[in-house]
């Protein structure tokens, strides 16, 4: 079995600055893995919240199975995210801080087909610091072409 499935948040990256990163399990029924499979999920816009002491991804959408029956999931429902409580109380206690988010950064297959989301504790850029990553990106592809030749 090919686990070449990484499903990536690419706007997250430009938006967020990012402070720590966790692997998270993610509860999914049996017709959403199946549409994970198919590479059929988009992270973007969606983020992580605490209700009672769980912490829940809203916000991403996995598309409905297309051999699904009625059976078939809702295609932006919230799921529950599975991390240790050691290191959800972590989470919990910096996001009470000003400015600090959890968003997806990546949805990824595991070796043992277990599926899997990446998430950042993170926190937003400013528009200065955007053009600034924006000038390092195009530094680098200079570099990069100069390097070629």
């Amino acid at each position: 079995m090919s686990n070449d499935i990484n499903i990536r948040n690419k706007r997250a990256s430009f938006d967020y600055e990012f402070l720590e990163e966790y692997n998270a399990g993610i509860i999914l029924t049996g017709t959403e893995i199946k549409s994970v499979r198919d590479r059929k999920a988009s992270l973007v816009d969606s983020y992580c919240y605490f209700d009672k002491g769980e912490l829940w991804v809203k916000g991403i959408h996995i598309a409905e199975y297309r051999l699904g029956t009625y059976y078939n999931h809702e295609e932006k429902r919230e799921r529950k995210l599975l991390l240790t409580r050691k290191e959800l109380r972590k989470l919990e206690r910096n996001v009470k801080e000003t400015g600090l988010t959890i968003i997806p950064v990546k949805m990824f297959i595991t070796d043992k087909g277990w599926a899997k989301l990446r998430i950042a504790l993170a926190k937003g850029k400013k528009e200065y610091d955007k053009r600034e990553t924006l000038k390092l990106k195009d530094a680098k592809r200079d570099m990069d072409r100069v390097r070629k030749f």
